[in-house]
């Protein structure tokens, strides 16, 4: 019997799981929702909770955004965001999605001198190469070289060190979802030639992701199909893993849905010794995850996708317009469609903007799913 099988088995016996708190919120944070009363142990697709977009972003150098405030004031505004470290995120404000953004260095040394950092070399501006870390080789986390180049992880390794810590450190913590979004585009001017990832480099995603978690710590793709033909029929027919099969564990996801996610797949049609699960549409094999980022125009497409077994991660702000009116809708709008991961970039107000933040009341780590929780 395998872990999961055993955890299953336990999970039957046991008492029934009270649902957590339901929102109740003073402030413009949330609103209000009905408690529900839980017949039987949640699945992991019966809960929501609360992720960051970018989770490494940090706004670059106040002189940088000026400069590109003279030629384009949105691209300015939009990149004026920045998020606290990734074990202040789940430890203190129970954020359980992640997102990282991350380019091929299969040398060393691409992104070890930026050059938006050179007139800030003696500021209090932190070096991005500080000991030397971007010299080394393995895959590089950043927004965009150059000139949005700040994070608080300059590596992938070194991210996922911070998860696997915390998720050591806290055992029955709901499952972690780490979004990765690998890049080769650069926004903005840049002097940089990138690297395309091809079948080999995402490869070495998967082993970079090994290199830190072990099998038995993470929800594969293998683990949730199990014995059946595909993902889908699996998701569709058995349902995800409950709650307490799977806490403690630390689960992937490629955000890419063009050429890298059919290089990803080949060979692995199933996702069969896979890592990351992948974004499809729901009448796709390989269909359990699904990104919809617009919980407005795509409202009725969230709610179908989770109606029908699927766990989907929208966005609850963008480019932080949200923010900035203090515009609840689109957050409100992405609680309500049931998507399970609700990312954004203000799990805590920016005093800056205005009150506007994503949170569950008491930064509880989740809340019974409005539209596949059980009741």
């Amino acid at each position: 019997m395998t872990n999961l099988d055993t955890s299953r088995f336990l999970v039957l016996c046991a008492a029934i799981i009270s649902s957590v708190a339901h929102l109740v919120c003073a402030t413009p944070c949330l609103g209000q929702s009905k408690d529900v009363d839980v017949k039987e142990p949640l699945r992991l697709n019966q809960i929501q909770v609360i992720g960051t977009h970018n989770s490494y972003h940090l706004a670059p150098p106040k002189a940088v955004l000026a400069a590109i405030r003279l030629t384009d004031k949105k691209s300015a505004e939009a990149l004026d965001y920045s998020h606290k470290p990734i074990h202040y995120q789940l430890a203190e404000i129970g954020i359980r999605q992640l997102e990282f953004d991350i380019y091929a260095d299969p040398d060393g040394g691409l992104f070890a001198n930026p050059v938006a950092y050179q007139p800030n070399r003696n500021s209090q501006i932190a070096d991005p190469n500080a000991g030397g870390i971007l010299e080394k080789p393995g895959f590089k986390i950043l927004h965009s070289p150059d000139f949005d180049y700040r994070t608080n992880n300059a590596t992938l390794v070194g991210a996922l060190r911070q998860v696997h810590q915390f998720s050591k450190r806290n055992p029955n913590h709901v499952p972690i979802l780490v979004l990765l979004e690998l890049k080769h585009k650069v926004v903005g001017p840049s002097f940089l030639k990138t690297i395309r990832f091809d079948e080999t480099l995402l490869d070495q995603v998967d082993a970079e992701i090994r290199s830190v978690f072990g099998e038995n710590e993470m929800l594969t793709p293998d683990l949730v199909r199990g014995a059946y033909a595909t993902l889908r029929d699996a998701v569709k027919k058995q349902g995800w893993p409950t709650l307490e099969e799977c806490r403690g564990r630390v689960w992937f996801a490629l955000d890419n849905t063009a050429v890298e996610r059919t290089m990803y797949l080949s060979g692995h049609e199933n996702l069969q010794d896979r890592v990351m699960f992948v974004s499809s549409p729901i009448d796709h094999p390989t269909a359990a995850f699904v990104k919809i980022n617009d919980p407005v125009r795509q409202f009725d497409q969230i709610v179908k996708a989770v109606k029908s077994g699927f766990i989907v991660r929208t966005r609850a702000d963008a480019e932080t317009r949200q923010a900035r009116n203090n515009d609840t809708r689109r957050r409100d709008k992405a609680l309500g469609s049931g998507a399970q991961y609700i990312s954004t970039d203000y799990p805590e107000p920016d005093p800056r903007l205005s009150p506007y933040c994503v949170e569950l009341p008491g930064n509880a780590e989740y809340r019974t799913n409005p539209v596949s929780g059980l009741r």
